[in-house]
């Protein structure tokens, strides 16, 4: 058994519960929806600019919203 980490976010939910458009969020950001729609599945991590706009937009600590979890392969 191998042990890696992951980073899970809570990015989508918290978008959906604050009735952020998807289209608007990545727009606020300057990033493309196809980039921001990978970052809330977990297809790609954002760079460490990017994490940190997002807790600014949401006025959220970037521990609030990304998670590191230990994953056992």
């Amino acid at each position: 058994m191998v042990n890696t980490l992951s980073v899970r976010n809570h990015i989508k939910e918290i978008r959906l519960e604050r009735g952020i458009k998807q289209i608007k969020m990545a727009e606020d950001l300057q990033v493309t929806r196809q980039t921001l729609t990978a970052v809330e599945n977990a297809k790609y991590n954002p760079s460490l600019e990017l994490a940190l706009k997002i807790a600014e937009y949401f006025d959220l600590s970037v521990h609030d919203i990304f998670i590191l979890e230990e994953e056992i392969k």
